[in-house]
Formats: C-alpha cells, sequence, structure tokens
C-alpha cells in the first residue's frame, strides 16, 4: 500500500470560541477559557488568534510516532495484547509541573513538529504497520480535537480504533464533539484536591469529574483512570480513600484504576520516586473500598499489574510489564444483559472460571505484540 504525503496546513479553522465586548476572543475549549488578541496564543500554545477567528496551528503536525502495546496507555480491558500507533503534537492546556513528556507538551517551538501526517495517510499508514488502532498520547489531544477528530474519522472507515491519552480537561459542549470518535479513553485523575490541581497543575479538579462523569454516563467510549501518585502531594490515605470512594459512588465498581509511579521530571526534581509499597497500599485501598480493577504501573509488580475476577478471585490477564502470560477470559459475541453499555465498540468478557461479566473491548484470543515499543517515521 502507498500514501501521498499532503503538506499539512498552516492554520486550521476551530468551531468553539466566541466574540467578548472589549474585542477579545474567548476560546470556548476548555476551562481556562483564554481571550486573545489578534496574534496571541492561548496557554496551549497551538490554538491562536489569527484573522478574528481562533484557529489550530498544529492540524496534520507531529512530534513523532512510535508503535506501542496498548498497555502502555495505560489500557488493560481494550484489545489486550494489540499494537496501536501513537503519536502528539506540542503544547498542553495544563501546565503540570511533573510532566513527563514536558519537551513536547510544553515546547512552544514549531519545529518540535518534525512530522507530518494528514489524516487519511496517518490511518493507512497505521493499517499498513499492523496496527489495531491510533493513540492520541504524549500532549494532551482535547487541544488539537480537530484533527484528532479527523484522524478517527478516517481510521474508523479502515476498521481502526481511536484512543485519547488525556486530562480530561475539556469544556461540555466540545466535551460531546471529542469523545464522540474516541473507542477508548485513558483520563488522568492528576490528584483528588482543588489545591494540587491549582498550584501543581495551574488548572482545576471538577472539570474533570464532570469529564468522567459524562464518560460513564452519557458516551460511549471505554475508559480508564490513572493517577500518578507523587510522594508527600498525592499519596496521603485519606487522598486515596476520598478518591477511590468518589469513583464508587459516581462511576461503579467496574471503571479500571491505575495507580502508578513518579519519578523526579521537570520541575519536581526535588520529590523522590514513588516506592512500590505506596502503589501497593493505594491499590489495598482501592479494592477495600469496592473498585473491582485497580492496577499498579511503572514498577514491577505481577499481582498489581495482572487482572484477577473480582467474584472468584482467579487469575484472568496475567501480565510482566507488559508482557501477557496466562489468558483466562472468555469474549462474550453477542454482549451481555448484564453488561456495560460503554464497551468502546466491542465485546465484554467473562471469566473462563466461574462467567462472571469482565467489562471492557475484548476478544478470544489476545494480541501477541508484547512490550515491544518501535518508533517510526512516515514522512
Amino acid at each position: 500500500m502507498t500514501t501521498t504525503s499532503i503538506t499539512a496546513p498552516s492554520v486550521w479553522p476551530t468551531q468553539y470560541w466566541h466574540v467578548l465586548e472589549d474585542g477579545r476572543i474567548q476560546c470556548d475549549l476548555c476551562p481556562r477559557n483564554c481571550r486573545l488578541r489578534e496574534g496571541q496564543q492561548g496557554l496551549c500554545f497551538v490554538r491562536s488568534r489569527e484573522n478574528d477567528q481562533v484557529v489550530l496551528t498544529s492540524y496534520g503536525r507531529s512530534s513523532g510516532f512510535c508503535i506501542d502495546p496498548i498497555e502502555k496507555k495505560p489500557l488493560n480491558h481494550f484489545l489486550p495484547g494489540t499494537p496501536v500507533l501513537s503519536f502528539g503534537t506540542a503544547g498542553c492546556n495544563l501546565a503540570c509541573k511533573f510532566c513527563q513528556n514536558w519537551d513536547m507538551s510544553k515546547s512552544r517551538e514549531m519545529d518540535t513538529l518534525a512530522d507530518q501526517a494528514m489524516p487519511e495517510q496517518l490511518a493507512a499508514e497505521a493499517e499498513k504497520l499492523g496496527c489495531r488502532g491510533l493513540a492520541f498520547t504524549y500532549n494532551d489531544p482535547v487541544i488539537f480535537l480537530e484533527y484528532a477528530k479527523d484522524v478517527a474519522i478516517a481510521a474508523r472507515e479502515r476498521g481502526l480504533k481511536s484512543v485519547a491519552v488525556t486530562a480530561g480537561y475539556i469544556c461540555p459542549e466540545p466535551r460531546i464533539e471529542f469523545f464522540k470518535y474516541m473507542d477508548a479513553a485513558n483520563v488522568d485523575l492528576k490528584a483528588f484536591t482543588e489545591s494540587f490541581y491549582k498550584k501543581i497543575c495551574g488548572g482545576a479538579l471538577v472539570p474533570v469529574l464532570e469529564t468522567l462523569e459524562y464518560l460513564k454516563h452519557e458516551a460511549k467510549t471505554w475508559f480508564e483512570i490513572t493517577t500518578l501518585l507523587i510522594p508527600g502531594e498525592n499519596d496521603s490515605e485519606h487522598e486515596i480513600d476520598a478518591m477511590s470512594r468518589w469513583i464508587y459512588d459516581h462511576l461503579g465498581p467496574d471503571v479500571p484504576l491505575h495507580f502508578t509511579a513518579f519519578h523526579p521530571d521537570w520541575k519536581m526534581m526535588d520529590h523522590p520516586r514513588t516506592p512500590a509499597s505506596t502503589l501497593s497500599r493505594a491499590r489495598t485501598q482501592a479494592l477495600n473500598n469496592g473498585l473491582h480493577y485497580v492496577y499498579t504501573g511503572n514498577v514491577h509488580d505481577s499481582i498489581g499489574s495482572s487482572t484477577w475476577c473480582p467474584k472468584c478471585g482467579e487469575l484472568l490477564i496475567e501480565r510482566d510489564w507488559y508482557q501477557l502470560g496466562k489468558w483466562h477470559v472468555n469474549c462474550n459475541e453477542n454482549g451481555d444483559e448484564n453488561g456495560d453499555e460503554n464497551a468502546g465498540a466491542g465485546s465484554n468478557g467473562s471469566c473462563g472460571s466461574c462467567g462472571y461479566m469482565i467489562p471492557g473491548c475484548f476478544e478470544q484470543q489476545p494480541g501477541i505484540w508484547g512490550a515491544r515499543r518501535i518508533p517510526v517515521r512516515l514522512s
């Protein structure tokens, strides 16, 4: 298969903005509500005011491409063992001091966007590379909503899935449009206090919680949650207890929750790495609060990274880092009357021992991609 390279446009018109009485234009994509005069950029850097409208300046341009295991997103209940073509652009609408992709998300240089791929080309390349889908990651895809949407449409036409790795910091109207095209998402729940979001991320907690509730109760996107535990900042027993109880009360017991380990980066080099014991303690707390699927990440923990049946305790999916081992999940091809409607255009699974429904997007056999991570150039 061959594809034709098309030069990315310098700007792309956007929809979510309005003119204020003082002549400024307010961007209505995310809760930052950046108010722009001609030539100014929003905090995300990639949305700016040009010719009296808000435009996207990163459409069709990427900071790089890589074939990843789906578990790296992390998604443990969505087509386990399969590869996805991952990419991002530049910029971000949060300012997290611990950002582990800061060279891309905080870049204000368009030269960072070295690779170009228009939606049709990108979907064709993903199919040619044997990927099951595309993942918008490295920086938050909500800031390049128009590009992500068009890529997802092109991917869907080829039978490919679209995955968003996002902080969920987005306004209600664009939220509906964005997730309409996403088959799966992992939402970073940075912490469970407004003070953390304000001091460490330059944002707010409530809009993220609203996104999570929207995903659960109104969207058809399969989603999982990740919280990076930072020693002394968001890892207290009290906060983990409050977070996991909120998830249980508002989202139910079946939304997978990932606790991952922090390592010193960007503006938080003075903080220590997260001990594995902290992750294990948080996982135990969340399980005790009724959540069924709680995982540990960024550490070697085969128990905490594997999937277990909430009813009979059977090991369903064994994981060693991103390598799958034992597989004991049956695929319910026709769904399940007790299944979760947010199954991401796939089939719920069931325990191979007791038949208990396991929500997600499963196939009868897992993929065999393993832990490989392969950078690729498309242009």
